[in-house]
């Protein structure tokens, strides 16, 4: 297997990072091996067998060119600042270069120990993999900017969590790994050259327009840096909201400067409508709930602006004004990028000032009427253009627990459409390639982990992976994957797999 590594991060400061090796494994067999995204990062795999690719991607073989490293980071942790995290149970291999000229990350997760375990033992249950696995590939298939997945491994030995599980290996590729906790945690040790050398690395890696600009040539190049992660993470966090996605632990050290969604822990899909909704069982006080987390990504966002104040103004009370400026402007950009997607899943392409209203009635309505979130929408896509005598409004309408509370909305939808530039059928196409038909849900990845904790059964993992990568087609024979779970098939709490 031929792998280009080109290793950047690694040509940084000693401090940034522990060289580590990562630890063999017992009986290395491979899950799944992601070979459309190996061939778009030039990975030559196609003479490799099974054990051969399960032997790399255990971690039990490097690649000539790998230099396997553990990231230093801190962050805040549900609000309270952990001084020293970095990577307790991943490393990060080295860096390709893709067919168009970007450059990605390859990590190990569960590859065993580093110096930032802290008493941990580095590894990893196979339950976590495959939920990463599966809600990577669902993510970037629904357009999500994310971390991908490129190879999952059972490891052949057993974890210790709250009992004995098979453990696995998990391959994770990433635009980068620098994570808001990453800044937090040099200027935490005052350490402004590190600071500087860590901004100029991801401004030249992430935003290379910045050096193009008039702010390259200014005083304000960090502070350009600033808003261009202020702008990638609002319309990341509004691409959440429009597919009723909850993380489920927003901390810094889970937030990437890069603006993809990273670290699938105790994430989920809503299923039933619900702006409070909270899955992560470690989120006891609803801290990172459904519509919480716009305002999170702005609270994160600030832990960030400050540590860059040093570097935005000599003069601290104009570097603070400067960044409240950038933190004001997410907010605006973020409901911008959230009103645009919704109005997109409502089959619309002009503004109007009546638009955010429509929006939140519907919203209000679905959590009156205890309505599955994917499911309304699906079934909308085909509604557009019909009257309410046909069965297409019957199927919305008995998603309600009282049907008649969609009459009133479904008629001012329609009279905005009307008034929209897409004729009819344009704004069905439209709304079937933004509102997804499938998505993992929680109950189906539930079933999935438990085939292969419980049974070695790894024939619904991969099932359920067709599907979800295919989310905008209907699939007729994969219909009952549409569906919410029946009462007692709701999942009411995910886990983190530390």
């Amino acid at each position: 297997m031929q792998i280009p590594f080109r290793n950047s991060y690694a040509r940084l400061p000693e401090h940034f990072y522990a060289a580590t090796q990562p630890t063999p494994v017992a009986e290395p067999q491979l899950i799944a091996f992601n070979s459309a995204l190996a061939e778009q990062l030039g990975i030559d795999a196609r003479q490799a067998s099974d054990e051969e690719l399960a032997q790399w991607f255990a971690g039990n073989r490097l690649h000539e060119g790998a230099e396997p490293i553990a990231m230093a980071y801190c962050g805040h942790q549900f609000g309270q600042l952990n001084p020293q995290l970095g990577d307790g149970r991943a490393l990060l291999l080295g860096e390709v270069v893709d067919d168009q000229g970007q450059r990605f990350d390859m990590q190990l997760k569960g590859s065993g120990r580093t110096p930032f375990s802290r008493g941990g033992d580095g590894r990893s249950p196979i339950g976590p993999v495959l939920r990463e696995y599966l809600l990577c590939e669902a993510m970037h298939a629904l357009g999500v900017p994310t971390t991908r997945a490129l190879a999952a491994v059972a490891s052949g030995e057993t974890v210790v969590r709250e009992r004995l599980e098979p453990g696995a290996v998990f391959t994770r590729v990433a635009a980068s790994h620098i994570r808001v906790g990453t800044f937090q945690y040099f200027a935490l040790r005052r350490d402004l050259d590190a600071l500087k050398t860590l901004a100029d690395h991801v401004t030249e890696r992430h935003f290379p327009e910045i050096l193009c600009s008039p702010a390259a040539n200014s005083e304000q190049p960090y502070l350009a840096l600033l808003r261009s992660i202020c702008t990638a993470q609002a319309e990341l966090i509004a691409h959440w909201m429009q597919l009723g996605f909850i993380h489920g632990v927003m901390n810094t050290d889970n937030m990437t400067v890069s603006g993809e969604t990273i670290d699938y822990g105790p994430c989920a899909f809503m299923d039933t409508y619900r702006k409070e909704q909270v899955f992560s069982s470690i989120d006891r006080g609803g801290r990172y709930a459904f519509h919480n987390q716009p305002a999170i990504g702005q609270w994160n966002l600030a832990r960030l602006a400050e540590t860059l104040l040093p570097l935005i103004s000599d003069d601290e009370q104009t570097a603070v004004a400067l960044a409240t400026e950038c933190l004001e402007q997410y907010s605006q950009r973020h409901q911008q990028a959230w009103l645009t997607g919704m109005r997109r899943k409502l089959g619309l392409s002009t503004e109007h000032d009546g638009d955010s209203a429509l929006v939140d009635d519907l919203l209000a309505l679905l959590e009156q009427g205890e309505v599955d979130y994917t499911l309304f929408f699906r079934r909308l896509s085909w509604l557009c253009g019909e009257d309410e005598n046909n069965d297409a409004y019957r199927q919305v309408a008995e998603l309600f627990n009282h049907p008649e509370l969609f009459n009133d909305w479904h008629v001012r939808w329609q009279q905005r459409q009307a008034q929209d530039a897409l004729l009819p059928e344009q704004q069905q196409q439209q709304m079937l390639a933004t509102n997804p038909a499938y998505i993992p849900r929680n109950h189906r990845v539930a079933e999935v982990i438990k085939a292969a904790e419980e049974d070695g059964d790894l024939r619904p993992f991969h099932k359920l992976l067709e599907i979800i990568t295919q989310p905008f087609d209907e699939q007729p024979e994969h219909l009952a994957y549409q569906q919410p779970p029946a009462e007692g098939e709701k999942v009411l709490k995910t886990f983190c797999g530390t």
